[in-house]
C-alpha cells in the first residue's frame, strides 16, 4: 500500500498481486481525529496489505523538513498499529509530476483536485515497486 500523506487528505494506492503495478484506490479526508485511520484499517484489511510505503517529502537538497518529520512519525504509528513493514520513499516532485500529467491531459482544475492525492500515492508506490523489481504485494 502506498500513501501520500497530506495535512488534509491521504492518497492511497495498492499494487497488483504480483507487485508490478500500482493503482490509486482512495482519498481519505484527514481531520484532527483518528477516524481517518479507521478508514485506512478497512483498506489494509480489504486488500490484505503486507507492507506500507509512505512518501517522504524531502527538500531539494535532500534534507528533511517539518512535513518529512511528520511522515516519519506517522510511519512509526502505522508500523505499531498494523505490525507490518513500513518503508519511507522519497517523494520529491511526485505531486508536481502528477499535476503536470493531468494538465497535459487537459483535466480541469476541479477534477485534478479530486484525484491528485490518489495519483501521487500511485506514483510513490510505483517508484518503490520498480526499485524492488516487483517482488512484493504492498
Amino acid at each position: 500500500m502506498g500513501l501520500d500523506l497530506g495535512e488534509r487528505r491521504v492518497g492511497v494506492a495498492v499494487s497488483d498481486e504480483l507487485g508490478w503495478t500500482a493503482q490509486g484506490i482512495a482519498v481519505i479526508h484527514r481531520d484532527d481525529s483518528s477516524s481517518w485511520l479507521d478508514q485506512l484499517d478497512e483498506l489494509v484489511h480489504q486488500y490484505q496489505i503486507k507492507a506500507i510505503v509512505i512518501g517522504l517529502p524531502r527538500n531539494m537538497d535532500g534534507s528533511i523538513g517539518p512535513r518529512g518529520e511528520a511522515c516519519k512519525q506517522m510511519a512509526e504509528v502505522l508500523q505499531n498499529r498494523y505490525h507490518l513493514p513500513v518503508h519511507l520513499w522519497d517523494e520529491r516532485l511526485s505531486t508536481a509530476a502528477v499535476e503536470r500529467t493531468l494538465i497535459e491531459a487537459d483535466v480541469s482544475r476541479k477534477k485534478r483536485k479530486k484525484v491528485i492525492d490518489q495519483m501521487a500515492a500511485s506514483w510513490i508506490l510505483q517508484g518503490y515497486l520498480d526499485a524492488q523489481g516487483g517482488r512484493m504485494h504492498v
